[in-house]
């Protein structure tokens, strides 16, 4: 075999053991990488490991730092309770403040796995205490936390905004966080409205109290370097990592949080994830091996199809691999060999279908994002049936993904 079809075989082999199996694949991605490279391309390590993202890590490292010492210090789960406590006696706006609660907290840095981690527990055992179906807090929560994901401060943002100006399409972030934004916000509502939210305004309409959240120094403290981040980044063009890092020091220097639980608490697998499958991308765009990939997608799309078809597949593959750490690296790239096979294709459309696509499913409960809903419901045995309608949700986004941005990234 050419070395464009053994890296895409290899890249295939990597996606396949992501969706069957808890390993972390970036770690095999860098194997594979080396193996095929060396000894079945002929290259040298040294061209390989050239393909490290080592800005990617760096922003990574910086940005999931700050936001672990805010979460061990307590920062984010003061803010969330003092949310809660604006929707007292109205148990209809629950779900809805949750979503609007967890896309904020998500766009502004933890991101979407982080916020659901912080919110789920929370939210779904205050719908539990107001009476409102899991499967509607679910997918507010889910949707909200998800809806945040492709901030340019967000993990998955840093993640997206990097390959894709790294493919020519950079510089749209805050439309690319807006179009993920604006779907998941949609399909909350059609949600909200579908299975029951607006009954929850009749009949009894009173929550359970929540204590009033108290901030100390170190919450203060914390929530004004999360803003100074922010201003850093948006009005001064500061880079993100090593502002969000600059924080961090702050913060460890102030005694305002501690950096050894909040070094044990970064997604260190899901850095290592990304890095390590970015090699493996790497070596497939040095042996031509995209192009053979986008190849095969335009053998099944035309140029009105071609949103539908990124979006249903990156949402099929979804389902049952990592967004961030897998599907995305793994299908962005190959968005300029695929438009240049579709005449007429628009490649910030494909790009934004595979990124709505990918994102949509994830209140599945083979999700991190749906699992964690499910694990934080109170008397889960009353709710036999709550797995199977996630998964149904989830299933079925896949195909909705593909309607929406069919319909409106084209």
């Amino acid at each position: 075999m050419d070395p464009a079809t053994i890296s895409v075989a290899a890249l295939a082999a990597a996606i396949a053991l992501s969706c069957t199996t808890r390993i972390n694949v970036g770690i095999v991605a860098v194997v594979l990488a080396w193996v095929v490279g060396v000894y079945g391309c002929g290259m040298k390590l040294e061209e390989i490991l050239s393909g490290f993202p080592s800005q990617l890590f760096l922003t990574l490292t910086g940005v999931t730092l700050l936001f672990s010492l805010a979460q061990t210090n307590q920062t984010l789960d003061r803010v969330a309770q003092a949310a809660v406590t604006l929707c007292q006696g109205n148990r209809g706006v629950v779900p809805l403040l949750f979503f609007l609660l967890g896309a904020v907290l998500a766009s502004a840095g933890p991101g979407n796995i982080a916020t659901a981690a912080l919110l789920a527990p929370v939210a779904m055992a205050t719908g539990h205490r107001a009476g409102i179906p899991p499967f509607l807090m679910a997918i507010m929560v889910g949707n909200g936390c998800n809806a945040g994901s492709l901030s340019p401060l967000a993990p998955t943002g840093i993640i997206v905004n990097g390959i894709m100006a790294r493919i020519g399409l950079g510089g749209r972030e805050l439309l690319t966080w807006w179009n993920g934004f604006a779907v998941h916000g949609a399909v909350a509502l059609a949600g909200y409205f579908a299975f029951g939210g607006w009954r929850l305004f009749r009949g009894a309409t009173s929550v359970a109290s929540v204590e009033a959240a108290r901030l100390e120094r170190r919450h203060w403290l914390t929530i004004a370097a999360i803003t100074g981040v922010i201003a850093a980044v948006g009005l001064g063009g500061v880079n993100v990592g090593m502002a969000a890092l600059g924080a961090a020091s702050a913060l460890i220097l102030s005694r305002a949080a501690a950096e050894e639980a909040a070094i044990r608490q970064m997604p260190w697998g899901v850095i290592l994830m990304v890095s390590g499958v970015t090699v493996l991308i790497s070596l497939v765009e040095k042996t031509q091996g995209i192009d053979l990939f986008a190849s095969f997608v335009a053998r099944v799309s035309t140029p009105e199809s071609a949103t539908a078809v990124a979006a249903l597949l990156t949402g099929v593959v979804s389902v049952y691999s990592s967004t961030s750490g897998v599907v995305l690296p793994a299908f962005l790239p190959m968005v300029p060999g695929l438009v240049s096979r579709l005449p007429g294709a628009d490649a910030y459309a494909v790009a934004t279908s595979m990124n709505v696509g990918g994102h949509l499913v994830d209140v599945s409960p083979l999700s991190t994002i749906g699992a964690l809903c499910i694990a934080s419901v109170p008397d889960l045995h009353k709710e036999p049936w709550l797995f199977y309608k996630l998964l149904a949700w989830g299933l079925a986004m896949s195909v909705v993904g593909a309607a929406v941005c069919w319909l409106f990234f084209r």
